[in-house]
């Protein structure tokens, strides 16, 4: 492999779609067989509004084995590159499944591509390159590509950053490495003070909303599926099925609510994971009752239906995929959307629901968004207690009520994907100046 020569050129004032590239590697992405978890829809969402603000994207990620390798979209601004398709055929169980396989293909063969292919035109063309990784599974690859990128002569057109979405496998990471070769970064203050615990100071970059979730619900098909669903107190939870997500609290606040007299009902989508079965059973036991229900017809109509053929229940799982459209209409209609989590490294669910004009009763975790009674319920402990008392305040209270959810709304605006680039334009900007890739201080 020869090294490049590079064109120097005098170094831009700022960062602009005219001088800079971008790509993204993830594990995750914008396929169903891509998606386990947020982590497919942070990415899609970024790469998107990237491309949208006109940057050259590329979204490297473990795709559709039956789609096509490469892929533009956004008038072909963005790039969609499904990598070790040749395991995922062996592994057609999802983007996790082979993930020891895929990872070993992935750290060894994106440097080299991304070098080739992207890097080297790019400086030729008198271009720098923002190389962006996601979560544990792409710290190898961004390491390996710095090394790469120094025997070439180019690693002095490349920013490389590494985000941290949560805590997963953090014992895997080389740090020593990573944080030699890469920007540190994550999407909390919250999740930057537990990584100053590993002697890890990271930039924190929010993560953000597609702005659709701001356009006005339609009333009237909340009215429908409000009288479908049928009872006085609506209160939903989406989460995965762990313990981090304080669904116990949850359910016994339920127990206490009905125990009270009230007439409520809880709307419930968990992911696969076994500990459902769990929450499930002591739900039971505690005398709700607790009914799974399926849908077919993603549409109001649908649902409507389904929720009417429910009959009596306590708390209504839905087995099935819920769209983010028809959750966008649940979060407003509802009384409250339960976030109570008690690690929570960003918040997405409780951002959503603002975004809505739902009231969102998140933790008190990574939520840097949530204002306590101002524009979210913020819950201090994991005493169901707390929630029960929050509830009965809101329904006595409903101005206060009216005025979280307008409150939650005016500060979504602050957290759509085009104000969290123009941050993330801002704090890359520096990083090139410092490293002389930018004019100016």
């Amino acid at each position: 492999m020869m090294k490049r020569q590079v064109r120097k050129a005098a170094a831009p004032v700022g960062m602009t779609s005219e001088n800079t590239v971008f790509a993204l590697l993830s594990w995750e992405g914008p396929d169903s067989y891509s998606q386990a978890g947020g982590l497919g829809v942070r990415v899609t969402e970024l790469t998107g509004a990237l491309a949208n603000a006109g940057f050259t994207t590329h979204l490297f990620f473990i795709g559709d084995p039956s789609r096509e390798g490469e892929e533009r979209q956004e008038e072909g601004k963005l790039i969609l590159h499904r990598w070790c398709q040749w395991l995922s055929r062996q592994y057609p169980d999802g983007v996790y499944h082979g993930e020891e396989a895929k990872l070993r293909d992935f750290n060894t063969s994106i440097p080299h591509y991304l070098a080739n292919s992207i890097v080297g035109p790019a400086a030729a063309e008198g271009k720098m390159v923002v190389v962006m990784g996601e979560e544990w599974q792409t710290t190898e690859a961004l390491c390996n590509l710095s090394d790469l990128l120094h025997y070439l002569g180019l690693r002095n057109q490349v920013l490389t950053l590494w985000n941290a979405n949560n805590l997963f496998s953090f014992e895997r990471v080389n740090w020593g490495r990573l944080c030699y070769t890469t920007t540190i970064t994550t999407v909390s203050r919250y999740m930057k003070h537990i990584m100053w615990r590993l002697g890890i100071n990271p930039w924190a970059i929010p993560n953000g909303i597609p702005e659709w979730l701001l356009e006005p619900v339609d009333r009237s098909e909340a009215k429908a599926l409000r009288e479908a669903i049928g009872h006085d107190l609506v209160l939903i939870k989406v989460a995965r099925w762990h313990v981090d997500k304080r669904w116990e609290m949850a359910m016994d606040a339920i127990v206490t609510l009905k125990a009270m007299g009230k007439d409520v009902i809880f709307l419930v989508r968990g992911g696969i994971e076994p500990y459902g079965g769990e929450v499930l059973g002591r739900a039971y036991d505690s005398g709700l009752r607790v009914k799974d229900i399926w849908n077919d017809e993603d549409s109001v109509e649908g649902y409507c239906r389904v929720l009417k053929e429910a009959g009596e229940a306590d708390v209504l799982n839905f087995k099935c995929p819920v769209s983010q459209n028809m959750l966008k209409i649940l979060y407003y209609l509802s009384d409250g959307v339960l976030a109570n989590s008690g690690h929570e490294p960003f918040g997405l669910v409780g951002l959503e629901t603002m975004a809505v004009g739902g009231v969102a009763y998140t933790g008190c975790t990574g939520e840097d968004y949530a204002i306590p009674l101002g524009n979210a319920i913020v819950l201090e402990s994991e005493d169901p207690a707390e929630i029960v008392a929050y509830v009965n305040l809101l329904e006595a209270q409903p101005r206060l009520a009216r005025e979280i959810r307008e409150g939650g709304r005016a500060t979504a605006k602050d957290y759509t994907w085009d104000k969290v680039i123009d941050n993330l334009l801002t704090k890359l900007e520096f990083l090139a100046r410092r490293r002389g890739m930018l004019r100016g201080v």
